[in-house]
């Protein structure tokens, strides 16, 4: 017979390594499966000096490899492995891979998101040197140097108007003649002196070796091609949550978030998520990390009850 374990984590990022962590110091038998790198996104993040107690030139890597150390200290289980299928429905879950089946009494999702990529040249390679898709991570880096803001939208703006306190400038540049934020954010954009629009335009390469330099920007109604020098870009056209496996089998939100209560806990009994893929108002290490406690810690609560 197949091992039941007590807990399965699906996802490898700071959600899944605390959830890990916790689980494992409850004593539970826990197993964490990621199909790629441990520590998700931030494994892409050179500098991270936003999460509490972060020193020594930290980076994302780096705190990853200690997350994952600390879990496998206290005894969880690691896989290389992909699920493709599951039953969830049940008191013991069914975790189908492309090399085995897996059983469980819980699981914790923690398969997170990905920040939606604009697709311009170079944008993949200077990803983490000069373009960014998080303002509240990065923003600091920036400091009196010279940015663009890719994106109309209510995450776009909100980011150009947090960037100012950092930024000596913050080029919007916008694929359509308006925003598309709502007017409240809208109005302290256009009445803020160191945000600037560019209507009407695309972003289509990014220049630089191995930091960004400028951006190559394409109109939409005259096709002209023009250069802007910046020293950053942050991408804001969307996040998509890793959640196809799941859909059909959780509630979701219109895009695709797995909705969750305070606890974590999913519409399924014995089904938590925990961190960027489950719906949230702020996606950052700190609050994955806490979600990941928190998951761990109701469903050690759930097996205890049963």
């Amino acid at each position: 017979m197949e091992h039941l374990y007590d807990c399965i984590i699906i996802g490898g990022g700071p959600a899944g390594l605390s959830a890990g962590l916790y689980a494992a110091r409850s004593k539970m038998d826990t197993l964490l499966i990621e199909r790629a790198k441990y520590g998700g996104q931030i494994t892409t993040t050179d500098e991270l000096d936003n999460y509490p107690g972060s020193i020594e030139n930290c980076t994302g890597a780096s705190l990853s490899e200690r997350m994952k150390k600390q879990a496998l200290d206290f005894g969880v289980k690691f896989a290389k492995d992909e699920i493709v299928d599951l039953d969830i429905d049940g008191a013991i879950k069914v975790l189908k891979s492309k090399k085995e089946t897996y059983r469980a009494r819980t699981i914790i999702i923690a398969t997170g998101a990905n920040p939606r990529l604009s697709g311009f040249n170079n944008e993949r390679k200077l990803r983490g040197r000069g373009i960014s898709y998080c303002a509240t991570c990065d923003a600091d880096f920036f400091t009196d140097l010279d940015v663009a803001v890719v994106g109309g939208g209510d995450s776009a703006i909100t980011e150009a108007i947090y960037l100012t306190k950092f930024a000596s400038s913050v080029t919007v540049i916008h694929r359509r003649d308006a925003l598309r934020a709502t007017k409240s954010l809208q109005e302290r954009a256009f009445n803020n002196p160191k945000i600037k629009f560019i209507w009407n335009s695309i972003v289509v390469g990014a220049v630089g070796d191995e930091i960004l330099e400028g951006l190559i920007l394409k109109n939409k109604i005259t096709g002209e091609n023009r250069k802007l020098k910046v020293d950053g870009c942050f991408v804001f056209v969307g996040y998509e949550p890793i959640s196809q496996l799941f859909k059909g089998k959780l509630t979701m939100d219109d895009r695709n978030y797995i909705i969750t209560d305070e606890d974590m806990k999913t519409n399924i009994s014995g089904v938590f998520a925990a961190g960027d893929v489950r719906e949230k108002s702020l996606r950052q290490v700190v609050t994955a990390a806490a979600d990941g406690a928190i998951a761990a810690t109701t469903a050690e609560s759930y097996i205890e009850e049963k």
